[in-house]
């Protein structure tokens, strides 16, 4: 099944760590519930890969860019909007997936399971209670 790690909110550092240390790919799939502190944790994850940039949810906008370094970026989706994956290709989302160099974070990925790469690695969060969680790396 993967990994897994239970947590309190408040221990959002502890989190992010834990996926950053068991990154096998640079495109993550955030699957959890509406409140679920999919932002929250990409927020901290985003911090503790570098980046300076005040990370905030894309919900209107589909996409934020944050920089780690000059060539180094996270584009980080919230696709909660989205319609369709034919909404996604219009928008170019094959040019984000093929950032080598990048990471990118997709919030509500389930629309465009089609176009992601196998080796795409899959973020669950489960609500245990108001302030735990359990994240599963799948």
């Amino acid at each position: 099944m993967g990994k897994s790690i239970v947590y309190q909110m408040d221990e959002i550092e502890n989190a992010a760590r834990f996926i950053k240390d068991n990154l096998s790919s640079n495109i993550l799939l955030f699957d959890g519930e509406m409140g679920s502190g999919k932002t929250t944790l990409i927020k901290e994850l985003s911090k503790q890969l570098g980046t300076k940039d005040e990370v905030n949810s894309p919900t209107f906008s589909l996409v934020n860019e944050y920089f780690i370094s000059e060539r180094k970026k996270i584009y980080h989706f919230d696709l909660y909007r989205l319609k369709d994956e034919f909404e996604a290709l219009d928008f170019g989302i094959e040019e984000y997936l093929d950032q080598a160099l990048s990471y990118v974070f997709i919030e509500w990925p389930d629309l465009i399971m089609n176009l992601l790469p196998e080796n795409s690695q899959k973020i669950r969060i489960i609500v245990k209670d108001f302030q735990t969680r359990e994240l599963q790396i799948i």
